[in-house]
């Protein structure tokens, strides 16, 4: 790519027109050749991106999150102002990352006239009015409260809680404010379900794992732990701070998805261990769960019980300190 088609794409937020290519001195023939050798790819109708090394060398699923954010972009171009991106395109302009997202089909909400709907492009119906929007980089969407109640009613409670949790951690929306994102589609379809993930959304889960893990300890019927709970030792000094803490348990469970203790990161396995000796000196048993784990819970409630029945409340010395939500 030439400097004036990148300094294009750039202003674009990371994608680039037909127009811009030719403008820039490229033919139709080179956008072919681009296009077939993999170097740029084919977003929408008439636009394209250029993914590099960075992006090949992503997940799967940010990979596609990379490509929805420019097409949604593109889209948005293409319509004119006649709409504004929404839904789950709208949360991941806002910054929202939750890999079970359907994201084959860019969303869009008229503000004018009507659209029709493709294979690529879903184009909604304003009801209810979209009265709220958000400017971001040239480009609006709805109000970040109502993008993640409009994208949690199509989707499952876990999910739901995932983008609930997300949302209210990155504080594009507050509770009140998904609270109020609500009352428009009353009796509208998967509004229940995005009542409840909002109802037990909770800004303190730092990871999708985190936010799963939560919904799976509630159907066992646990009670709601602690999260992100800060322990210290009688004299005041920082131990841990823990995913998951049942305090009148004596319990500590810690969500292990992200973390990777292979080869090159025996360093981190030394930490992670003097760090749970710490916890278990203090008189805390601690259950490590990892994502396979989520699709067992049977077995996982078992873990959790075992370590109810070895842990010792009473003994345990040092204090908690609750973070804020």
């Amino acid at each position: 790519m030439n400097t004036r088609l990148e300094v294009v794409t750039n202003q674009r937020g990371g994608w680039f027109s037909r127009g811009d290519a030719i403008a820039a001195g490229y033919s139709d023939a080179d956008l072919r050749r681009e296009v077939a050798s993999g170097r740029w790819l084919h977003l929408t109708r008439g636009a394209y991106a250029q993914p590099g090394d960075s992006v090949e060398a992503m997940p799967t699923w940010e990979q596609e999150a990379w490509l929805h954010v420019r097409t949604a972009r593109a889209v948005y171009h293409r319509l004119g102002g006649r709409a504004v991106v929404s839904h789950q395109s709208a949360l991941l302009l806002h910054g929202v990352r939750v890999s079970e997202l359907d994201l084959s089909r860019v969303h869009v909400t008229r503000t004018v006239g009507a659209g029709r709907s493709d294979a690529a492009v879903c184009q909604h119906a304003a009801r209810p009015p979209v009265d709220v929007v958000c400017e971001m980089d040239g480009v609006r969407t709805t109000f970040a409260a109502r993008a993640v109640v409009e994208t949690v009613r199509a989707t499952s409670f876990p999910v739901a809680v995932s983008v609930v949790d997300q949302a209210l951690r990155s504080r594009i929306a507050t509770p009140q404010q998904l609270t109020d994102a609500l009352t428009p589609f009353a009796r509208r379809s998967g509004i229940r379900t995005a009542g409840r993930a909002v109802e037990f959304g909770d800004g303190r889960a730092e990871s999708v794992g985190e936010s799963r893990l939560r919904v799976v300890l509630s159907d066992l019927g646990l009670p709601r732990p602690l999260p992100q709970a800060e322990i210290r030792d009688a004299a005041g000094a920082f131990v841990a701070r823990v995913d998951f803490l049942f305090a009148q348990y004596g319990v500590i469970v810690e969500f292990d998805g992200a973390v990777k203790y292979g080869d090159g990161n025996s360093k981190a396995l030394i930490a992670e261990k003097v760090r749970e000796d710490r916890l278990r000196d203090l008189g805390y048993q601690v259950v490590r769960v990892s994502w396979s784990d989520l699709t067992h819970p049977a077995t996982l409630l078992h873990t959790i019980n075992r370590a109810i029945a070895r842990s010792r409340p009473a003994s345990i010395t040092g204090y908690v300190t609750a973070s804020a939500q």
